[in-house]
């Protein structure tokens, strides 16, 4: 059960929480992995999230059966990287989820601190793009951290940043792995999506919007 009374800070994760991202990382990977001659599947994809790029690409490499050198892993996360830009160009406001603006705006009357939580390195565009960037107490992307979800540094580091008790942290996540590491870093944690995905959540909502009328 969530006592949102005694809730100092919220870490949000970006993709799938606050944007819906996803589907351009798919597109994204998706012609990555046809290149390689792999059919890249939305199973597939649902094992991506909240995983880092290179741990990504290392799982297609390996269903695909493949083994490249350093520098080929390189240029294919360039690659990668560069039509996920292309496609995320086209974000605006109106692609922000559902209740997420409302959500903001009410931790932010309520003197909660805010901060973000994501593996992405595009985290701060896609904000921007979005209009939110300007609730956030502090960003920790996958710029900051050198270890991706399952581990807790991404949310050690965001409590951290505020100056928040890491028990006095709500983590809201829409990937296993996110969950796990919310787990691991002694914060409560809300999934956002469906509960049979998201196993060891205090509470599972289906969007953000149904978070507003709790603080």
């Amino acid at each position: 059960m969530i006592n949102y009374n005694t809730i100092k800070a919220v870490i949000f994760d970006l993709d799938g929480v606050l944007v819906d991202t996803a589907i351009y990382h798919f597109q994204a990977w998706h012609r990555l992995a046809e290149g390689l001659g792999y059919s890249f599947s939305i199973v597939d994809n649902e094992q991506l999230k909240g995983v880092s790029r290179i741990e990504s690409l290392e799982l297609i490499l390996k269903w695909a059966g493949l083994e490249k050198s350093e520098s080929e892993k390189e240029d294919l996360l360039r690659q990668k990287n560069q039509w996920y830009l292309e496609l995320i160009e086209q974000l605006s406001p109106a692609h922000l989820l559902s209740g997420s603006l409302e959500l903001l705006k009410k931790l932010r009357e309520k003197g909660i601190k805010i901060a973000l939580g994501s593996a992405s390195k595009n985290a701060l565009g896609i904000l921007q793009k979005t209009g939110i960037v300007g609730y956030f107490d502090a960003l920790i992307d996958g710029n900051a951290v050198q270890l991706s979800k399952p581990n807790p540094e991404v949310f050690l580091k965001g409590a951290e940043a505020l100056g928040i008790a890491t028990a006095d942290c709500l983590v809201l996540e829409d990937a296993q792995a996110g969950i796990d590491a919310a787990r691991a870093a002694g914060m409560q944690v809300i999934g956002i999506g469906q509960a049979e995905h998201l196993k060891g959540a205090d509470l599972v909502v289906a969007d953000l919007g149904c978070l507003v009328g709790k603080f």
